[in-house]
């Protein structure tokens, strides 16, 4: 939840009118003098004030030009103070002593106090004797290992730092110092203490010198992740894409990091998925993007859809690896038109230039012109060659005999070698060396292992916590601590069997910590690079995998998202396309699971009741909308009904009505094809059997499946079954009294006429008395 701004002077609302009753809004003549003195007093001070604006005016324009050619700084952020000193020791060159070269140290104090540090002393020394494993090697750097002989051979000055602020120096010794020529190849202890107003703090380090002539070279593999920040939705969305995918972005600096190098790719299906599921509409940084992922040549598996959890997965209610079922929902027809596809590519390569393949993928049978070629969701995930199947990688620390297990159960091909081949491979899953026995002990176990029947890549979890230290530092004097680590354990490792080391899983990661990391184990003295063929084919060490504990409240949010699925599931019916529902939310709760999510537990707990609360959203975003009381009159009438549609798409749902007596009937059944976005209105035929008096019908959505969509509702009808026959009496007895009375008037009117005809023949006729007086 985004904290409210806090409310300023300058967005308080205005002061509203004073009401004639106010006091304050007296005509009083006092009032009125009141006022004309302070309105005097105002216009003086505005006269001095423009008097004064024009005798300073140039002065006050000199010193604006003065200020506008220094650019103003931006404010710093006052740092959260931790109320620790804290000291840090980093070697240059990854902490690799050359031969003939000086040795540069950089010291770091960190002011975490209130108060400001005077100006310290560095005072730094070096052991004469090689630490000789990686138990005393990891105690040294924790600072609990007993101080062993240590020379000194340089000093140095740190400036004063003030409350939460850092300072730091670069100590150097020279090449020609005699303790530099005394030492052999092998991994030597480092301190420096950094004493400031009569305290002194203590901190360790090491450097490495290497062997030249050493005939023995442990191949190392290092595995890469490629993938995205934490998501609640299924897909990365385009503007998502374009910052991810921008010269700036993460997916950008992951693929500079790893190009040019052996390094073994780790990638999210999710981010290829969503690039192509927008297809000609995707930016063009992202295609750009995807276009490069599929020409690098480094060896790369896939991680689970959103880089979800395995172990949860496996160890719930699942009992299996969950995969995305579709991603139809996300496409739109008119990004995979054939004819607008060719012609942007005609566009971006010009009318002379023959088009070249597009990133957007279009391997599906075909189809009639105009109509949109859908990619298949195997090819929507598509990592390009070198893929090799069936890895999984579970989160460190949490996989166990049973996770190990059920990934080896899982089915496998491999790339086809040739047209129509395809070669079985055995599922591998990634473990830490501490998930194992031997590990848990702090030795370097091999790459290559069996558990039982299962097979295993082991990476060395010493220095895959050190590479994902090292990848999240932007400052060098500050990360080549970590990467001086990750240089000693390299050596300290056996060179009998290959090793494979990680850049462990995180977010924000800086562009320059990640290369180095990378550059730190391509480049580290008496190595060489392994590819994940050579790791697999080397042979398999017997290891034991220790259990593991899966986090409850991981385990418990899955069940109720897998319960919620279900539901929805039942609920997409309804749908032509049920895809359309279920295939976004199996997507969402992948990436609901995915590691970047681990640190930030607060975070994930708001996403899972959020994306809860949508589902319960979504499961009543059609029902029957609320009806009034209804009058029937007469024996039969249609009764209309609405059916609420919040959803994008058109629903086929079926109405079931129940009256409560027997005074009505009612068509039980009615189909309803209720519009997107909409409401609908439904007739239902409903006759009259018994008398008047009132009803009650009962109202329920059903899906094709027979799930009930929505809350029934209930309808009062009040029945006025005689009213027909008293209204058709009247009428009919109205009619009737006007049919007579035109009648009466009818032959009224003729019996008049004919007395009025009958008088003027007899005034006419020639033996009137009254003809024969004329």
């Amino acid at each position: 939840m985004t904290p409210s701004d806090p409310v300023t002077r300058a967005s308080r609302p205005a002061r509203p009118p004073r009401p004639a009753d106010d006091p304050r809004a007296s005509t009083d003549p006092r009032g009125r003098r009141t006022r004309h003195r302070r309105g005097g007093i105002r216009t003086r001070a505005a006269a001095i004030a423009a008097i004064g604006a024009l005798l300073l005016g140039p002065l006050l324009a000199s010193a604006a030009l003065a200020e506008d050619a220094t650019p103003t700084p931006t404010p710093t952020p006052t740092p959260t103070l931790s109320g620790t000193v804290d000291a840090v020791l980093s070697p240059t060159s990854y902490g690799v002593l050359h031969e003939g070269r000086p040795l540069s140290v950089w010291a770091v104090l960190r002011n975490g106090t209130g108060y400001a540090l005077s100006a310290s002393t560095v005072a730094l020394r070096l052991g004469t004797t090689p630490i000789t494993d990686r138990t005393r090697l990891t105690a040294w750097l924790a600072g609990t290992a007993a101080r062993p002989h240590l020379v000194a051979v340089s000093t140095a000055t740190l400036d004063p730092v003030g409350p939460g602020q850092t300072e730091q120096t670069l100590v150097t010794v020279p090449a020609a110092n005699p303790a530099l020529h005394a030492l052999k190849p092998g991994v030597y202890p480092l301190s420096a203490t950094i004493t400031h107003a009569a305290q002194a703090t203590t901190v360790t380090s090491v450097v490495v010198v290497g062997d030249p002539k050493a005939t023995a070279h442990t191949p190392v593999g290092l595995v890469v992740p490629i993938t995205a920040g934490p998501l609640t939705a299924g897909l990365l969305t385009a503007d998502e894409l374009t910052t991810l995918t921008a010269p700036d972005g993460e997916l950008t600096a992951a693929l500079n990091a790893v190009a040019g190098t052996s390094a073994i790719l780790a990638i999210d299906p999710a981010i290829p998925a969503a690039i192509r599921v927008l297809g000609t509409s995707a930016p063009q940084s992202a295609t750009d993007w995807l276009s490069r992922l599929d020409t690098l040549p480094n060896d790369r598996f896939a991680l689970q859809f959103g880089d979800a959890d395995v172990a949860t997965q496996i160890a719930g209610t699942a009992g299996t690896l969950l995969a995305p079922t579709s991603l139809q929902s996300y496409m739109a027809p008119a990004d995979f038109n054939p004819t607008r596809q060719a012609d942007q590519q005609t566009d971006q390569n010009g009318p002379d230039t023959p088009a070249t393949a597009s990133p957007t993928p279009t391997g599906t049978p075909t189809t009639a012109p105009d109509q949109p070629v859908y990619p298949t969701l195997a090819r929507l995930q598509s990592l390009g060659p070198n893929t090799r199947d069936a890895v999984a990688w579970p989160f460190t620390g949490t996989a166990d005999p049973q996770t190990v297990a059920a990934v080896a159960a899982l089915p496998a091909t491999a790339p086809a070698t040739a047209p129509g081949s395809a070669a079985s491979v055995p599922a591998l899953t990634l473990v830490s060396s501490t998930s194992t026995a031997a590990g848990a002990r702090g030795a370097a176990v091999p790459a290559h292992g069996i558990a039982g029947k299962a097979g295993v890549l082991v990476y060395d979890a010493a220095v895959s916590k050190a590479l994902r230290a090292a990848s999240l530092i932007d400052d060098p004097a500050v990360r080549g601590a970590s990467l001086a680590a990750v240089t000693a354990y390299l050596d300290l490792a056996p060179h009998t069997a290959p090793l494979l080391v990680a850049v462990d899983r995180g977010t924000a990661r800086s562009s320059l910590g990640l290369s180095s990391a990378v550059e730190a184990v391509t480049g580290a003295p008496n190595t060489t690079s392994a590819s994940l063929t050579t790791l697999t084919d080397a042979r398999a060490v017997p290891v034991t995998v220790r259990s593991a504990r899966v986090d409850p409240t991981r385990s418990t949010a899955l069940d109720t998202l897998l319960r919620g699925q279900a539901r929805l599931g039942e609920f997409s019916a309804i749908l032509a396309d049920p895809t359309l529902i279920t295939g976004p939310e199996r997507a969402s709760i992948l990436q609901l699971l995915g590691g970047a999510w681990i640190g930030d537990p607060t975070g994930w707990q708001a996403a899972v009741t959020a994306h809860e609360k949508a589902t319960s959203t979504t499961l009543a975003a059609v029902s029957i909308a609320p009806s009034s009381p209804i009058n029937l009159a007469g024996t039969a009438a249609p009764l209309r009904f609405g059916v609420r549609n919040d959803l994008p798409w058109p629903v086929n749902v079926e109405l079931i009505a129940r009256p409560d007596d027997l005074r009505i009937e009612v068509q039980p059944n009615t189909p309803v094809v209720a519009h997107a976005s909409s409401t609908t209105r439904v007739a239902v035929p409903v006759r009259a059997r018994i008398g008047n008096g009132q009803s009650t019908i009962s109202l329920t959505l059903l899906s094709p499946t027979g799930m009930r969509i929505g809350q029934m509702q209930t309808v009062r009808v009040t029945v006025h079954a005689d009213w027909e026959v008293i209204g058709l009496t009247v009428l009919g007895v109205g009619i009737a009294g006007f049919l007579v009375l035109g009648l009466v008037r009818t032959i009224g009117a003729r019996r008049r006429r004919q007395a009025a005809d009958a008088a003027d023949e007899a005034s006419d006729a020639p033996d009137s008395p009254a003809g024969g007086d004329r």
